[in-house]
């Protein structure tokens, strides 16, 4: 029988969806289960970003530019100067998704055996895209007893090495939620100028931030710019997770020039992901408003539900729409799994995501799983009752004590 490649066998499997098969049994079963494991959103599409696609008159479906149409890189320039990131349509180049623009700039920016130092928890699929392009992901821990915040300046500088090249955040971040300052970009900022690193910046989650906190992006940095490379979506921001539309911005021409050599390889993004995506760039202010307002309403729920269950803490994430919360439990990866397959409560379960998955350092988020809080509100305090009765049932249920020292050994 013909074998797969080494990379197929290394390639990791997502936490997010790997317990899907168990979700769906206990459909088939009749329970209710309730989703608290993917950020999916429930808030509508705007409205003009889907009227956008109803008034397509083409009569060709046809390739765009490989870098993007040019009316839609206009937009998205108007979209990113407004928030003062000083660029113009050239310095855009659109992708299918936010995971071809990382897979690009990975490959763009770094050569196999090349480094790059991650903050973590992080977003299980950078740990896909390095191995797709072997890349090594040198992670450094935060912690969830300070809300997950940026680790010091000198931890980042013992993981530099000659193979060090860039330093990757998510902002907001996912799984955490946590908001970085500018205190903490200026920071890094230094960093990348004393070793002449790239600063990779997820901003997939810029739109939402709570409490009156500002979104803060590396591309407000001066003197960085030939270091920064923004990676983006229109997924979270408008709700429109299956257009599949994402872009590379950098004031970097060097990186362009390379990164649009990739994106020919692969023809060119969707005519009419970018019809509606040149839309979305007018879709009002008051359509943020309530979203945020929304997803403020259902932290607010669920952190308040996790830190009055016994044993549980859950930091109050400044942006995004997902958090992480400490259980008292042996293994989340047994214990989600064991919600879906072995606990109901009122024929009702709860579907999370193990937080392992979002480590690279072994053992650390053994006790810990991520939610996203995109369901209604009525739906989230069904999901609470039915996750406290959970862990109140779980056999594998541990003291704080055994947490602690858990820990302690990482």
């Amino acid at each position: 029988m013909p074998k797969i490649s080494q990379k197929g066998i290394a390639m990791p499997a997502s936490p997010i969806r790997k317990l899907t098969p168990y979700a769906e049994k206990a459909k088939k079963e009749g329970k209710k289960v309730y989703h608290l494991n993917i950020g999916q959103p429930d808030i509508e599409t705007p409205a003009n970003m889907l009227q956008a696609i109803k008034d397509i008159d083409f009569k060709v479906w046809a390739y765009t530019a490989s870098e993007g149409t040019a009316s839609y890189r206009k937009k998205l320039a108007e979209y990113y100067n407004q928030l003062n990131y000083q660029i113009t349509p050239e310095q855009i180049i659109v992708t299918t998704g936010g995971s071809e623009a990382i897979n690009i700039i990975l490959m763009t920016c770094l050569n196999p055996g090349d480094e790059v130092i991650i903050p973590e928890p992080f977003y299980a699929n950078y740990n896909g895209f390095a191995c797709q392009t072997g890349v090594i992901v040198k992670p450094i821990l935060s912690y969830i007893e300070n809300g997950f915040a940026l680790p010091p300046i000198s931890e980042f500088e013992k993981l530099i090495t000659e193979k060090t090249k860039a330093i990757f955040i998510c902002n907001p971040n996912n799984p955490t939620g946590y908001l970085y300052s500018l205190k903490e970009l200026e920071a890094l900022k230094t960093l990348a100028l004393k070793y002449d690193l790239y600063l990779f910046s997820d901003e997939a989650y810029r739109e939402f931030c709570y409490d009156g906190k500002s979104f803060e992006s590396p591309m407000h940095l001066s003197g960085l710019e030939e270091n920064v490379i923004v990676l983006d979506t229109v997924s979270k921001r408008y709700s429109a997770c299956g257009a599949r539309l994402g872009c590379i911005i950098t004031k970097n021409q060097k990186v362009l020039d390379a990164a649009l050599k990739f994106a020919q390889a692969r023809l060119s993004p969707g005519l009419v992901e970018q019809i509606a995506g040149e839309a979305a760039v007018d879709t009002p202010k008051s359509y943020f408003e309530q979203v945020n307002a929304e997803y403020t309403s259902r932290r607010d729920l669920l952190v308040k539900s996790l830190n009055e269950m016994d044993g549980v803490f859950c930091p109050n994430p400044g942006g995004a729409f997902y958090v992480v919360a400490s259980l008292p439990i042996d293994d989340a990866d047994t214990f989600c799994q064991w919600t879906l397959e072995s606990f109901d409560y009122e024929n009702q379960t709860v579907m999370m995501a193990p937080a392992t998955g979002f480590y690279s350092t072994a053992g650390a988020g053994k006790n810990q799983v991520r939610m996203a809080y995109v369901l209604k509100t009525e739906d989230l305090k069904k999901a609470m009752i039915c996750l406290e009765k959970a862990l109140k049932a779980y056999p594998g249920r541990v003291t704080p004590t055994q947490i602690t020292e858990t820990l302690h050994n990482l």
